[in-house]
């Protein structure tokens, strides 16, 4: 996967997936409408002023709440190139993977980057590096197979990829 290059956006603890993405907001699941309200109680300027490849920083318990996958998919729809946590509740987790939003548990890292700092991950490593300090953080890094699932977009994209290669796998045979 490439490396990630953006600013800091730094949440606190338990930011659960109505300050993600409002309730009001869940008639939709286009991701488009959703990234214009992503974080908008908590930060009102966010969908406005986030940038591709900005990175969420957040404390413990990130996603905690209902199970929906709104909350992941209006993130990625803002144009987040990855959530760093100190932890994330487990559906969050899973919901994340599923629609193709990186996040890495770093729990250093998510304790001491600062808000508009400039950090490049390298989800392949592990490798945070804060570039407004020059600190360098490890993390567990990404297994092949969930990589996998974030370069194809998520899990039906890449259940999608891999029905249709074993269709040609068969016409071929």
């Amino acid at each position: 996967m490439a490396k990630i290059k953006g600013r800091v956006w730094k949440f606190g603890n338990d930011i659960d997936t109505d300050v993600i993405i409002p309730a009001r907001y869940l008639n939709t699941s286009d991701p488009e409408e959703l990234a214009k309200h992503c974080m908008e109680d908590a930060r009102p300027e966010f969908a406005e002023e986030v940038r591709p490849g900005d990175v969420i920083v957040a404390g413990k318990n990130f996603g905690c709440g209902s199970s929906r996958e709104h909350a992941p998919i209006a993130i990625k729809a803002s144009g987040v190139g990855c959530v760093i946590a100190e932890s994330f509740a487990r559906i969050f987790y899973r919901n994340a993977f599923n629609t193709g939003l990186l996040i890495l548990e770093a729990p250093e890292a998510a304790q001491e980057i600062e808000e508009g700092h400039e950090v490049e991950v390298d989800p392949d490593t592990g490798i945070i590096k804060d570039l407004t300090t020059g600190k360098t953080y490890k993390c567990q890094p990404i297994p092949p197979f969930m990589r996998e699932l974030l370069k194809d977009g998520g899990l039906i994209p890449h259940i999608q990829k891999r029905y249709a290669q074993r269709q040609l796998e068969d016409e071929a045979s």
